[in-house]
């Protein structure tokens, strides 16, 4: 089985689990869809911006010098997005109901995230390469092959290491 099939089977044993889960959205660290269960959203895009968000979060953890990324929650009126590492390669992100317990919520989304990051690291290749299958566009690598749309081609899934930037006091003038 695909590790899109088993990331899709883990979204939807998700969704059981907390009733007031609108949808879900797994996704490399450099913004393709590995797999969704999302009723009415922009795929693309949320993948796309679920991994400008996670480059932020590991640049402000870096700089606040908190560890590694864990996890990202933005309350909006309507409800909840909540963005769980998934591995070192993946994503996990969340669409939560307003009513939703945050607590559960985070729960369950940290279970998932380890879940989905066991079922990439299964399929990837020795050399770390996870091979997905979809219609995405490769942000972060230009080498990439795409197929007629139909296949995206091998990509090295891994979050780059950042530079370690510290922030400098103003010395003035």
């Amino acid at each position: 089985m695909a590790v899109e099939a088993d990331v899709l089977s883990e979204l939807r044993r998700l969704r059981t689990r907390i009733p007031q889960l609108a949808g879900s959205l797994a996704a490399s660290a450099d913004g393709l869809v590995l797999a969704q269960d999302l009723p009415d959203a922009e795929t693309e895009g949320l993948a796309a911006l679920t991994a400008a968000a996670l480059g932020v979060a590991h640049r402000m953890v870096d700089t606040a010098r908190r560890g590694e990324f864990c996890e990202l929650l933005v309350r909006g009126a309507d409800g909840y997005v909540a963005t769980y590492a998934a591995g070192p390669s993946a994503v996990l992100t969340l669409l939560a109901d307003s009513r939703a317990n945050v607590g559960r919520l985070h729960l369950e989304g940290r279970r998932s995230g380890a879940r989905i990051a066991e079922l990439v690291a299964a399929h990837a290749d020795p050399d770390g390469t996870t091979h997905l299958p979809g219609r995405a566009t490769a942000l972060s690598d230009p080498t990439a092959q795409v197929d007629s749309g139909r296949t995206l081609g091998t990509l090295p899934l891994r979050i780059p290491q950042q530079s370690r930037h510290r922030l400098r006091p103003d010395t003035g003038g």
